[in-house]
């Protein structure tokens, strides 16, 4: 049977990759030009806008990371993380944000985050210093995404370990994220990233639902009414609404994974390139729905590991959970494996999809915000090489970080969304919506906003008594505050920026009317 397993999951792998090479090759023409790589021509629909929005948000890390450790614990009351995902993260951001985004960047010439607050705040090194924030901290993420999928592989060919350099199986998938990614990057930019997200997202949801069904329907589950029964005997607080008392920690992590996409880079920049107004609109209903499905579809999942494990942790620990689970309940038939093979098919579309959105704003944030301040005659032939050359450097890099599992690196992952979203927050949505934001206010949130986290992260370490076992035993022990860092480094940068703002300088009259009353080409009224 485990042949059988194998067999059917390398049909799977080898049609998935087919699939993702012409959608390589038949983007090539969309992507000759810098805007056209980076945004697509701005004429990306409701639907490829909205599920390259939502297969960014999720990656392979919610299911088999979040989804088995939360749902393990805190049981039921995790789907809240989804439906603040849904609600908070996707449908009040596209609401708030997609319309007045997509106004400013067309009248700033914006393509980027960092090229946005240049142009909304009349400041070079304001795009540096977001340049800098995002090729230090988002590379290291992008090297998360590829975690479950090493779990998740090593357990479907537990006999090709050690074989690939010595390194495990999980390196193969990796490996075959990394290279699918990079090619497909490489020759079509954006429009190849949306078209693939927008397949991907299709293979994402009916993964996620053939799970959900597959695991009510076991034996050791018997269905949603007895699984409820189940583990209110094994623990009440597993089937308590509200967590019973874990409610802050659920507030924490709502707060970070819903409010934080509102400042992560590789998340916006998906409004920069909807086709028009009337997208958002379709957009934000699609979005949403989607968010809704992944995320409570997810937690639902983790929430019946201690079901069709028989309440046993796995050897592997929490990261161990959904594959065990997974492998328990699907194989051992035909029908089983091809079960397993979509969902093993769905969390390599949620990394990939992740992976190709961090990589396009790394590379971006480099070529764009960066060299381009050093070398502004650098013509359009030479920034698609250096950006195409740069796609691919990162998608290595990221491989190497995952591959190598550096133990620095696998500790600042975990500081990356925080720091991201704290120091851009505050300068981006109030740059959207306030007139009265000044040079000074934006930098206050920004500095604050990164200062919070590292002030906090270094009180913890040092009133920690891991310190004792040496500095990274503190640092590792104060990353598991890592959420409550990034959601009080988020705070600070909102509350810091319209603070100064009303005590310093504001902008000239005719800087302030250019930003907020969109340009002819963008084909709005004004964005006030």
């Amino acid at each position: 049977m485990e042949n059988m397993t194998q067999t059917v999951a390398l049909i799977a792998l080898g049609l998935f990759a087919c699939v993702m090479v012409v959608i390589g090759l038949s983007t090539m023409k969309h992507s000759k030009t810098v805007d056209g790589f980076l945004l697509g021509g701005r004429k990306i629909g409701p639907w490829m806008s909205a599920f390259a929005y939502g297969t960014s948000y999720f990656s392979a890390v919610i299911f088999i990371g979040y989804a088995g450790k939360h749902g393990w614990d805190i049981g039921f009351a995790s789907m809240w993380i989804g439906i603040g995902n849904a609600v908070l993260g996707c449908m009040l951001a596209w609401m708030l944000l997609a319309k007045r985004v997509r106004r400013m960047t067309h009248t700033l010439g914006a393509r980027t985050m960092p090229e946005f607050f240049e142009g909304r705040y009349q400041s070079v090194h304001m795009k540096l210093f977001a340049a800098m924030i995002i090729f230090l901290f988002l590379v290291p993420y992008a090297a998360s995404v590829y975690k479950g999928l090493g779990i998740l592989f090593s357990a479907i060919f537990p006999g090709l370990d050690g074989v690939f350099l010595g390194l495990g199986s999980g390196v193969l998938c990796m490996l075959i994220v990394a290279v699918l990614t990079g090619f497909y990057l490489i020759l079509g930019g954006y429009v190849a990233a949306a078209v693939t997200d927008f397949v991907q997202g299709i293979i994402m949801l009916v993964g996620v639902i053939v799970m959900v069904v597959a695991l009510t329907l076991r034996p050791e589950v018997g269905g949603l009414a007895n699984a409820v029964k189940s583990l209110h005997t094994i623990n009440p607080s597993l089937t308590s609404v509200f967590g019973q008392g874990n409610w802050n920690f659920l507030m924490i992590n709502i707060l970070l994974t819903s409010f934080g996409t509102w400042g992560l880079p590789q998340m916006v920049n998906k409004f920069y390139a909807i086709r028009d107004e009337e997208s958002i609109k379709r957009g934000t209903v699609v979005s949403a729905v989607f968010a809704l499905i992944i995320g409570c579809g997810a937690y639902y999942a983790g929430s019946l590991g201690r079901l069709i494990l028989g309440n046993e942790l796995p050897a592997g620990g929490y990261d161990a959970v959904m594959p065990a689970m997974l492998l328990k309940a699907l194989g051992g038939s035909l029908g089983g494996n091809i079960l397993l093979a979509i969902i093993m098919l769905l969390l390599l579309s949620a990394s990939m999809s992740t992976l190709s959105a961090i990589v396009l704003t790394s590379s971006s944030a480099v070529t764009i915000d960066m060299l381009k301040v050093f070398k502004p005659k650098l013509d359009n032939r030479k920034q698609m090489i250096i950006m195409r050359s740069l796609c691919l450097v990162f998608v290595a890099m990221s491989f190497v970080f995952a591959t190598f599992n550096f133990a620095i690196i696998v500790s600042i992952m975990s500081y990356s969304w925080g720091i991201v979203a704290g120091c851009f927050i505050g300068p981006f949505v109030w740059g959207l919506f306030s007139k009265k934001i000044t040079k000074a206010g934006a930098w206050a949130g920004m500095l604050g906003g990164f200062s919070t986290v590292i002030i906090m992260t270094l009180y913890s370490m040092f009133t920690n008594p891991a310190l004792s076992e040496g500095v990274y035993a503190a640092f590792k022990a104060a990353s598991k505050n890592s959420p409550t860092f990034g959601v009080a480094a988020m705070a600070v940068s909102m509350l810091l920026v319209p603070a100064v703002s009303a005590v310093t300088r504001a902008f000239e009259k005719s800087h302030i009317e250019h930003c907020f009353f969109p340009c002819p080409r963008s084909g709005t009224g004004s964005g006030a």
